[in-house]
């Protein structure tokens, strides 16, 4: 059996009409054989198995599911969504439950370190379901650590306006780099003779340029449909994901698909298929 992000992909259009009836996304029926972890409340949700052969499909893709009440991404919390992620990162410790259940799925875990993110968006409103499978991209639109280094930036500059104070480009660009890994300022933090403990925890929000549940900015992404988003920044980015897809469909199954392009207002272009629910 063959295993990747194209696979769950059928697996959930298999089963289409039941994300209009399960009340909590992590219930869907999804196709445990493809999994090589599950997860609640830990990043990642899921995982594809690893393929042994890695020619076509690497499998390995690690996916987190987002449901909301409304057309909003529902807010990531402490994890900041991307494109990727080092495995090695995501897996601390011998103990870990993540590695214990994917050693135990036969994976070789670090055969594939880093490995892609993508995330099942499930939104309803007024009696209409969207949703949406879609590579993390889409939502990492500039490196995470340049995104938090702008954002403590912004920190500085509110800081040193309100006290009149200046410090060095030198020193702010020192402090600005510091900050500029999650990692270095996420773990908790035990100050001497405080009795309780800190850990600064980030919050991640969509944007509306963001959202691909927003009819306003996204209105190709319909009512009442699921919907499989990679990016399409060439020609031959194109030619691959359509090989593949047509590898797991077949030429005739994909004619269940309204295959088209959008345009992220940040990151260029990306391949939708899109079938009703």
């Amino acid at each position: 059996m063959t295993y990747s992000i194209y696979h769950l992909f059928q697996s959930l259009v298999k089963n289409k009409e039941k994300f209009l009836r399960v009340k909590k996304l992590e219930n869907f029926p999804f196709n445990e054989r493809l999994l090589s972890c599950r997860n609640k409340g830990v990043f990642p949700d899921m995982a594809i198995r690893l393929n042994k052969d890695k020619s076509i499909f690497s499998g390995g893709e690690l996916i987190e599911l987002k449901d909301s009440d409304s057309y909003t991404v529902s807010s990531f919390n402490s994890t900041i969504p991307s494109r990727s992620k080092e495995i090695a990162k995501i897996i601390t410790g011998e103990n870990s439950t993540v590695r214990q259940q994917m050693e135990k799925a036969g994976n070789d875990i670090y055969s594939l370190p880093v490995r892609d993110v993508f995330y099942l968006v499930r939104g309803r409103k007024q009696g209409k379901t969207k949703v949406c499978l879609v590579y993390g991209s889409f939502f990492e639109t500039i490196k995470i650590g340049e995104l938090i280094s702008q954002a403590f930036s912004q920190v500085v500059e509110e800081r040193l306006k309100e006290s009149g104070e200046e410090i060095s480009q030198e020193l702010k660009d020192k402090l600005l780099s510091i900050f500029s890994q999650q990692e270095n300022f996420s773990k908790v933090r035990d100050v001497e003779k405080a009795s309780v403990k800190l850990r600064f925890r980030i919050m991640t929000e969509v944007k509306a340029e963001g959202n691909i549940l927003d009819s306003k900015k996204y209105p190709e992404i319909k009512d009442n449909t699921l919907n499989f988003l990679l990016p399409c920044h060439s020609d031959e980015n194109e030619k691959d994901t359509l090989r593949k897809a047509e590898l797991v469909f077949d030429k005739s199954g994909l004619k269940q698909f309204n295959i088209f392009k959008i345009k992220h207002h940040f990151n260029g272009y990306f391949l939708v298929f899109q079938t009703p629910i």
